[in-house]
């Protein structure tokens, strides 16, 4: 149903929060499908002439391609975010995934058609991080703009829940594509997830079609109009003016930008392929901690809102470097309960903390004409410079040293160079969102 004159603001409010949700669970159900497909078969189907060991490392470094044009999706979405409205670069990006992810499930394997077969899929993986690069930014700002006062960190954690939502759905359509297919799985039971985003598509673009744009962005453009200003570029002002809070919400996400993929993706594969137990051991894993994290995300927003944005991040980043290591122990115990647990220790725990409260405390750092662009970019940054490739990394690493150790101190190493960025922050919960920022003009 799409929003009316009739409508209370609450109820708008409410209607748009839902349409920013449910669109980001469909992008990043498409996303997550990739992910698991990678970890799962991707390596024989496009790498064959690799040995075993290799050929899966190529197969996660194709999962990581996608993050190179996170970057660049984040500059082309924020840019038009800033000038042109929230929703229309929501949807423009929304259509490209769904596109590429559809193609995905076409595609011919390198014993039909050669090296041609993993030149098309890193074209696609590429097309896929442009779209990703600029959809958080987006979900995040339509949440968090539209959100009453004293509640930004609750409204801001739903999108949030997009990412474990998508995980958990294009998880359990991998495993049920699996269990159907059986044998056939690595022939064609992989590509049904694919295909399938077909269906959610036409659900996710109905439902953003009729989300309401932000009311900062509509006061914001009322403003300028009044005031006879001309738009500047985002970027310049964003680089030129906003350099630390930029900075911020780039290494504010180390904590969790690669250590998410580490369990999430590097876990599938390594429990598969080193440990060598029954691949379900690791997607019933990550479906049971990504319910857990659904769950858990919206409650640590809402705590984020009572006791502050910075305390809730550093209590996530002290879990997270204190159970690296057992959760690990007890995913090499090779034990079904034991790898469940582990991850979903991190999951509702650690990464639950970390995560809530970023949307709103990002939004609160920059100001609404340069919003957009100012946490795309931070976000998609941290994404090129740590987690694209962070699974292939595990991966070489545990092959070279026979151990998990050097990963865990990534982990660990990584997490508190986030806490300490965001130690550089002012605690925003309170402050004015309409008021963020200096002058740009």
């Amino acid at each position: 149903m799409a929003i009316t004159a009739s409508m209370t603001p609450e109820q708008v409010r409410r209607r748009t929060l839902y349409s920013g949700t449910i669109g980001a669970i469909v992008e990043w159900y498409e996303y997550t499908v990739y992910a698991t497909a990678a970890a799962l078969v991707f390596g024989p189907l496009f790498f064959p002439a690799m040995a075993p060991g290799i050929g899966q490392i190529a197969a996660l470094a194709t999962f990581g391609v996608g993050f190179i044009a996170r970057p660049v999706g984040a500059f082309v979405a924020g840019h038009l975010g800033d000038r042109i409205g929230r929703k229309a670069t929501l949807i423009l990006t929304f259509a490209i995934m769904t596109v590429a992810t559809v193609l995905i499930g076409l595609l011919p394997t390198y014993e039909q058609v050669g090296i041609w077969a993993p030149i098309l899929l890193c074209v696609l993986r590429l097309a896929q991080g442009f779209a990703v690069g600029g959809e958080w930014g987006g979900a995040a700002i339509i949440a968090v703009e539209n959100a009453p006062k004293g509640r930004r960190g609750f409204y801001g954690s739903w999108p949030q829940i997009g990412v474990s939502c998508g995980l958990l759905l294009g998880t359990a359509a991998v495993a049920a594509s699996a269990a159907i297919s059986g044998d056939a799985f690595e022939t064609w039971g992989w590509r049904v997830p694919f295909l399938l985003a077909v269906v959610l598509a036409a659900v996710g673009l109905y439902i953003r079609l009729n989300a309401a744009e932000s009311p900062e962005f509509l006061a914001e453009q009322a403003r300028m109009i009044e005031a006879g200003e001309q738009h500047k570029a985002p970027l310049k002002v964003l680089f030129k003016h906003h350099r630390k809070p930029l900075l911020i919400a780039i290494f504010g996400r180390f904590a969790e930008a690669g250590n998410y993929y580490l369990f999430t993706v590097f876990v599938l594969s390594y429990v598969t392929t080193t440990l060598e137990v029954p691949r379900n051991y690791g997607l019933v894993a990550v479906m049971i901690g990504s319910a857990l994290n659904i769950v858990m995300i919206p409650v640590f927003g809402r705590l984020s809102d009572i006791i502050g944005r910075k305390k809730t991040f550093f209590l996530g980043g002290t879990a997270i470097i204190v159970t690296a290591w057992p959760i690990f122990a007890l995913v090499q115990t090779g034990q079904q309960w034991a790898i469940i647990l582990g991850v979903a220790l991190f999951l509702a725990l650690g990464h639950a903390l970390v995560y809530a409260p970023l949307p709103a405390l990002y939004c609160e750092l920059f100001p609404t004409a340069v919003r957009y662009s100012g946490i795309s970019v931070g976000y998609q940054m941290a994404s090129i410079l740590l987690a694209g490739f962070m699974p292939a990394l595990a991966g070489a690493i545990v092959l070279w040293t026979g151990g998990t150790g050097v990963v865990v101190l990534i982990i660990i190493a990584t997490t508190a160079i986030a806490m300490l960025s965001i130690s550089f922050a002012e605690e925003t919960k309170d402050i004015d969102l309409a008021a963020v920022g200096q002058p740009t003009r």
